[in-house]
């Protein structure tokens, strides 16, 4: 028996011979050479491997790590290695966060600060995007606008609360001109980068196509830029909730600040981890949004999201 009778012969009706090649080896697999006797070789179907481990939903995995975390926590709590004047156990926080939402304090408190936070970050995204647009899109912008945003950015900006309390008042100005500050360096250096790293090609492009400055600007400029300015503004929500705890210690009546500090001086671990735990979470549903938002204007992207 010649090879290609052998082929015809043991190849399924639904699928060519030409389909299943006498060396064909996959593991995937289907045909695959094996001797057979004096008849030579003849091909062999090779079933996928039993019991191939599933994978696990991401979300299961991604949630491992802090129901294991909250159950070290009770534990440690319930067996009294870790005291409640410590750390209070999170049977014990869970109340005490029910007790804040029923009687409205939690959900005040909340608002307050996000109306500080939103405030802040319109301001100093405005006043990143126009220092960036200004030094990215001009040499003599830059020699105007960046040397001084660079030694500006090198200060602690945190240091300069009781400067703000002079010029501002104990008001709600210095609270929001603390979170803009931190907001506008974050925004003005990522967006900055993307500007200066737009592929200098694709200027050239559009410049050989008959585009204005302005259509360079609008067509190839800012979209190639725009993955830089979504970095930043990831970064500068995050700057914004840690500049909101520092804010809020500044005479403040209202706000998750004004809770934490109020349970500081009465012992109040509870109150002080709920606060935290609600930082957290409107952070991270911050970051959700921004990634929406960057899976909305950056699908021309291609990206890698892990093996």
């Amino acid at each position: 028996m010649t090879l290609d009778q052998a082929v015809a012969r043991h190849a399924p009706p639904d699928i060519p011979a030409e389909a299943a090649p006498p060396s064909l080896a996959k593991d995937e697999g289907t045909w695959v050479n094996s001797a057979s006797g004096s008849e030579g070789l003849e091909l062999v179907r090779v079933d996928p491997v039993a019991g191939r481990r599933r994978s696990v939903p991401r979300w299961v995995r991604r949630t491992v790590g802090p129901v294991g975390l909250l159950v070290l926590w009770q534990v440690l709590s319930a067996t009294g290695a870790l005291e409640s004047d410590i750390l209070a156990s999170p049977g014990t926080i869970a109340a005490t966060a029910g007790d804040l939402v029923s009687d409205g304090t939690l959900p005040s408190a909340m608002l307050v600060s996000l109306q500080r936070v939103a405030v802040g970050l319109l301001l100093g995204g405005l006043i990143g995007v126009a220092l960036a647009l200004a030094s990215g899109l001009s040499r003599l912008g830059e020699d105007l606008v960046d040397a001084t945003v660079q030694m500006l950015r090198s200060i602690p900006w945190v240091g300069v609360i009781p400067l703000f309390i002079i010029w501002l008042g104990i008001g709600e100005a210095p609270k929001i001109a603390l979170i803009s500050l931190g907001v506008a360096f974050h925004l003005y250096l990522n967006f900055y980068a993307g500007i200066r790293g737009v592929d200098p090609q694709l200027v050239e492009a559009g410049q050989s196509l008959g585009l204005s400055r302005w259509g360079l600007i609008r067509h190839v400029v800012l979209p190639g830029a725009l993955p830089g300015a979504m970095t930043g503004l990831r970064y500068s929500l995050a700057t914004a909730w840690l500049a909101l705890v520092f804010g809020e210690q500044v005479n403040a009546d209202d706000g998750l600040g004004f809770l934490m500090n109020q349970a500081r001086e009465f012992f109040r671990t509870d109150v002080i981890v709920v606060c935290l735990v609600v930082y957290a979470i409107l952070g991270l549903i911050a970051d959700f949004l921004v990634r929406t938002l960057e899976r909305l204007l950056l699908r021309w992207r291609p990206t890698f999201t892990g093996q």
